[in-house]
């Protein structure tokens, strides 16, 4: 697996969460709606995720071992550090 695009909407502001992401694997799969995260430790990556009804979120899609995770999200990291600050790029829109 293999990603082939990513594409990284920075957000304005000063809150915790700093971009948002689209991340293609294999120029055949995409996933849309990671975020990047400003937390205690650093920068890290929030899978997509929906609200339950009783008012927890669970990812909607999420990999399955800790090694892939690291794997992507150093990645989009390494991406999102190489962008000037004023450098917003358009995430896909959602068909």
């Amino acid at each position: 697996m293999e990603i082939t695009d990513i594409r990284i909407r920075k957000i304005d502001g000063t809150g915790k969460m700093k971009a948002i992401v689209s991340v293609t694997f294999d120029d055949m799969f995409v996933i849309h709606d990671m975020k990047i995260i400003e937390g205690a430790s650093g920068l890290f990556i929030a899978m997509p995720s929906r609200k339950t009804p009783s008012g927890e979120y669970k990812d909607i899609a999420h990999p399955i071992n800790s090694d892939t995770r690291e794997m992507i999200q150093q990645i989009i990291l390494r991406e999102y550090e190489s962008l000037p600050d004023e450098e917003m790029n358009p995430v896909l829109e959602d068909y």
